[in-house]
């Protein structure tokens, strides 16, 4: 079961933190959440396996979400 354990507050964030779990072993996915802005960008969680939730987090910890 896929689970979000973060909100990016926009696609280009999204795909650098779905790129950084992935490099580390963490299969991830974005999904846009709400509505798109004009522009066709917005908020996107960023969701990973349930059983790897922990993992997850600890590695957008380590590395200092700006």
């Amino acid at each position: 079961m896929w689970t979000v354990i973060y909100i990016a507050t926009n696609r280009t964030q999204a795909e650098k933190l779905k790129n950084l779990l992935c490099a580390e072993g963490i299969l991830a996915n974005t999904r846009q959440a709400g509505v798109a802005s004009v522009v066709g960008d917005g908020l996107y969680e960023i969701l990973v396996l349930e059983s790897e939730a922990d993992e997850a987090h600890a590695v957008l910890c380590q590395f200092a979400i700006k």
